[in-house]
Parts: structure tokens; sequence; C-alpha cells
């Protein structure tokens, strides 16, 4: 064991040695061009009724720092009989994906310069008299994590992505219309040769701006690109699969009983961390292996996400999601790789099913608790189940319950999307993803 941990306590040590960069070029020029490398550790000790942490960046003091929390805390022999230490499961394994070639510590300032100002000269004409202003971000994030604890549980494991950000501004009319890509990988090869798709959005944009009229509110049939499906999964129904919301609420906790119907039979939402996405997860930061958890399978609530805790509380088993942002943070319930599941029906079929409704392309935000919000980018008209011109909509909005039960229609074309998750101050990496799915009612304002 590399620590010396105290008896009758329970203490876990989570190490983390990350490295950030990130290179900004604005209309051309660059403005940032930084590196960050953070090493710290998180010390925590539990006797049964309250935990004690300390935060360190000098590892050499990690012994120093449990034995002085070992002082604070009460020793308790039945410790390992808590039934949240009962939780956390004892694993040795060492898991190093991002060790090797396509390790992106070994890329240059200068190579990530040069990604972005290929972008720069291929997606960014200034003959285009309504284009304002361009922003191009390159970035990568590399970690690796350590965790031990006092069970006997020894981990090491690595994450790394990458990320290419291009927005144009283009003005008609007085009104900013944004044409946005983002490009993600965990190799930095997968951040080039994406030119062609920026300037269909170019020109997809600029065509919404000029030739997008205003929708009619009202009720209509709505279909949902995987892109929109996708944060629709994620806000309206992932975040309620966080256990931990609903510790303190009895009422939830009785209203949300597994095996109840909560959906249409033909949605299946799915968490899991072992895909190769961006809430790539093998073990949680609680030490636990990351399980693949069927949130909702045809229709049916079978499970939710948990960490130690939660999962003593409601007498449930761990699912591997207890999640730290980094070593100044205490894990909390989290989602990884979420998504709906691909079904049987054809995409074009979908739409071809549609009389009158809107087709939802694409999303600024969304959020969602008994009722979701989706603010779209661009959404178009289906008429006689054909797309028609650009409509402009301000907000999506619906019952997430109802919404669940009107989703009649799930495609066969599963994609996956990458980004980031805030909750509570903390900000993770996530993976989102979903099929096109046609909902048989949503306000459109």
């Amino acid at each position: 064991m590399k620590y010396k941990f105290p008896e009758n306590l329970f203490c876990d040590v989570r190490i983390e040695d990350s490295r950030h960069t990130n290179y900004y070029l604005k209309n051309g020029e660059p403005e940032g061009n930084s590196e960050v490398t953070i090493i710290g550790a998180m010390i925590r000790i539990f006797d049964g009724k309250m935990w004690y942490s300390a935060e360190t960046n000098d590892l050499d003091s990690i012994q120093k720092k449990i034995d002085e929390l070992a002082v604070l805390a009460k020793p308790n022999p039945a410790i390992l009989k808590n039934k949240i230490i009962r939780n956390f499961s004892v694993n040795k394994e060492t898991i190093r994906r991002f060790n090797g070639e396509n390790d992106l510590r070994k890329i240059s300032r200068e190579e990530r310069a040069r990604l972005a100002d290929q972008y720069y000269k291929a997606c960014v004409d200034k003959k285009i008299k309504e284009l304002k202003e361009s922003h191009i971000n390159v970035t990568t994030t590399s970690t690796i994590k350590y965790y031990y604890n006092s069970k006997g549980t020894e981990i090491e494991q690595d994450y790394q992505r990458c990320k290419i950000h291009v927005a144009i501004n283009l003005v008609f009319n007085n009104v900013t219309y944004t044409a946005f890509n983002q490009f993600h990988g965990f190799d930095f090869s997968e951040l080039y040769g994406h030119e062609k798709e920026v300037l269909e959005e170019r020109e997809r944009t600029i065509d919404y701006a000029k030739n997008g009229v205003p929708v009619v509110p009202g009720e209509y049939t709505c279909v949902l690109s995987p892109s929109v499906t996708s944060v629709f999964t994620h806000e309206s129904f992932g975040h309620k699969s966080e256990s931990d919301f609903m510790l303190s609420d009895k009422k939830l906790q009785d209203e949300w009983k597994l095996g109840k119907k909560v959906a249409n039979e033909k949605v299946t939402i799915i968490d899991e961390g072992d895909g190769l996405y961006h809430g790539y997860c093998p073990y949680d930061d609680e030490g636990n292996k990351k399980l693949k958890v069927f949130l909702i399978k045809d229709g049916i609530l079978t499970g939710r996400l948990h960490d130690a805790k939660s999962a003593s509380v409601l007498k449930e088993k761990p699912t591997g999601n207890a999640r730290a942002q980094d070593s100044d943070n205490t894990p909390m319930v989290r989602m990884t790789n979420t998504f709906m599941d691909a079904g049987t029906d054809d995409p074009e079929e979908i739409i071809k099913g549609v009389k009158d409704g809107i087709y939802v392309y694409d999303w600024n935000y969304g959020t969602g608790q008994s009722t979701f919000t989706i603010q779209p980018r661009k959404c178009y008209k289906i008429k006689d189940g054909k797309i028609q011109g650009p409509v402009k909509v301000n907000v999506v909005t619906g019952s997430v319950f109802q919404t669940l039960f009107d989703i009649d229609a799930v495609g066969s074309d599963l994609k996956f999307f990458s980004g980031t998750c805030g909750k509570n101050g903390q900000s993770m990496p996530t993976a989102t993803g979903g099929p096109t799915i046609r909902v048989k009612k949503l306000m459109i304002n």
C-alpha cells in the first residue's frame, strides 16, 4: 500500500496530474496560447459520522495530511460495516489508454496554432460583407488519476480530450447569427479535415438568416435531430436520474419507483462509461467500477445513477457515477455517456409521417425539470412529409413526462455528441447521444 492509513477509520486519497492548453485566434490574430499544468490531491477521512478533508499540491505532504486528519476524527472499530463504506468496492487496476503516440501532451504550441490558422484560412471569407467576427479555439486536456483507499483499492487511469471550436458571426438587419461548429476527439488527428462541414454550416446559417420566417406559435408535431434528442435526453431525464437530488425528498422517492412505466415502449435511455466517448470513465472518483445502467428500458424506469452515499440511502447498488471536476472538489453523482438508444424507424420515414410540423435541427441551450425548454438555433417547417424552408423559433417547450410518452418514432441513426455538464459549480466532460425522434406534440413559440 502506498500510504499508511489509520486504523478504525476510512481514508481515501485522490491524486490528479492535469495539463490544459488553449490556443485562441480572433479575427485571424492570436490572442492566447496557454499551457497550464496542475498537480493536486484530496485526502478524506470518514469516521462514520463526519468526513474530514484536506487538499494539497505537494504530493510529498500527503502522508502528513492523512495523519493530521486522523487526529480530528474519532476511531470507529465498526467503520467497515458502515452502510456507505460498504459501497466502496475493492479494485486494483491500471488503465492507461493515452500514454502512447496519441498522448496530447506531445502536441506543441506550434501545432495547435497551425491547426487554428488552417481553419481560419479555409473557412473565414472576408468577401462576405455580413461576416463581422470569427473565433477559433483549439484546446486540449490530459489527466492522469490515482486513487487509493484504506480498504485496499489502488487505481491508476488516464483521460484526455481535444477540441476545435469555430464560431463565425454574421450580421443581417442588425441581428447576429452565429455559424457554430465544434469537433472533439481523443486523438489530435481527429480535429483535422472538417473544413467542409464548417463551410456547410456557414452557408446554412446565411440561408437561415436571409430566408427564415417567424413561426406561427402553437402546438406542433416535432421531429428532433439526433443532436437535439441528445440534449433533451441529458437535460430532461439524465439529470433526474442522478439520485442525489432525491435523497431528502420522500415524495420523489415514492413517485420514482423502479418498475414504473414512464415513457413510450420505444424509449430506452442508457448511461455507461466504458464507451470511448467524452464521458469515458472506467472507474469513478470513489474507486467504483462504472456500470452500464439502463435508466429506462422499453419505457420502464429500470435504474438510476449512484455514488456510495445515495446507493446506501436508497438501498440500491452503487453504479460508479461519483465524479469530481478535479482534486479540489468532492465527488458527486454525475452522468457519463448518456444516450437514448437507437430504435428501428427509418429517419426519412419519420419525417414523411408528419403532415404539418417542425424539424428542430440544432440548439443553443436546453434545460429540464418537470418542464423542459430547448432554444433552437435553426428549425425548418415540415409540410406533407417534406422539410421546407427555415422558420425562426424562439423556444420549444413541453412536459418531460408527457413528451416521453408522446415519442412515437425512434430512428436507427444514433449519434454521439461531446461537451461538458455543469452541476453545483462543477463542470465535467460528458457525452450525449440520441437518434432522430418524433414527438406528437410540443409547444413552439
